[in-house]
């Protein structure tokens, strides 16, 4: 595999983003996007990407708009505008435009981590995508949670948000150990959702969104532990891809004798011979 390629790219709405791009030494014709979860900086996926660029796929990280190397401090966070309709219908969309421009003849595979399959509903590119897996990507309604993890969905859509954010200019998630700060239009957005059982169909019409316009294969994974995404949430999101081929799974870790796999674990190189295996294996034959 070659050095990764550290990069600035422009988007529509004029913001530049920070793109690495993993280049295989010898390409098997097929390029990955991996679209994060909310607030996780795009290094987080560096061992996942590197794993597949060494199987000849060209791999594309990038970071939202305000997060990671597409910020660069707190002062500009808190002049961001940017909310979740932007990071799919801008940020998402610019990349996978980007890499379709370099790679016309690749097939294009989009791997989302938790939000990374919410703002797919803004992509406009959908239509140009060949694949998509989706890590965890759910719906955030709180009401698809049970126990004590019902009451801390409640309680970070109904009280964190709304008094921490106009406190600080942003919301300071890294005071929680939580992930990266996060833009104040985006997490109002955000927290809108998560209090209502349509979550961004309370605020778009359905027919607007571009669930519509992917109609190839589809990967839903979700995880028997996960605490920020249960397996009502998930199907919740699956469903919305009404004219998908898509393949459902629900995975309980011992069954495949692993280890916890939790919200975050499934890019850890812990699984390079379970998951990314089976990964792998899904794209060879569905990609």
């Amino acid at each position: 595999m070659n050095k990764p390629l550290d990069l600035k790219i422009n988007t529509p709405q004029g913001h530049q983003l920070g793109l690495t791009i993993f280049k295989p030494e010898t390409s098997i014709h097929k390029s990955i996007i991996i679209s994060s979860a909310t607030g996780v900086l795009q290094h987080y996926y560096y061992k996942f990407a590197t794993y597949f660029s060494e199987l000849g796929y060209t791999v594309y990280t990038f970071d939202y708009s305000g997060i990671g190397k597409s910020n660069i401090n707190t002062t500009e966070l808190k002049q961001n505008t940017v909310d979740l309709k932007a990071w799919g219908e801008n940020d998402q969309t610019t990349i996978v435009g980007y890499a379709k421009t370099q790679n016309p003849k690749d097939k294009l595979i989009v791997i989302t981590h938790s939000i990374g399959g919410q703002i797919l509903a803004f992509n406009k590119h959908n239509s140009q995508i060949d694949a998509i897996i989706t890590v965890a990507s759910q719906s955030g309604y709180w009401k698809l949670w049970k126990g004590f993890e019902r009451f801390k969905m409640f309680t970070f859509w109904h009280v964190l948000i709304p008094i921490l954010t106009p406190i600080f200019g942003y919301f300071p998630s890294k005071k929680f150990g939580l992930f990266e700060n996060l833009p104040k239009h985006m997490v109002y957005q955000w927290s809108r959702w998560g209090k209502h059982k349509d979550y961004m169909l309370s605020e778009f019409n359905v027919e607007d969104l571009q669930f519509k316009n992917f109609n190839k294969s589809l990967l839903a994974l979700s995880f028997s532990n996960d605490k920020f995404a249960s397996k009502a949430s998930v199907d919740w999101l699956a469903n919305q891809f009404c004219n998908a081929k898509v393949d459902r799974r629900h995975i309980i870790p011992e069954n495949l004798g692993i280890s916890n796999v939790g919200h975050f674990g499934f890019f850890r190189n812990q699984f390079k011979d379970s998951l990314w295996k089976m990964t792998h294996a899904w794209l060879d034959k569905h990609a």
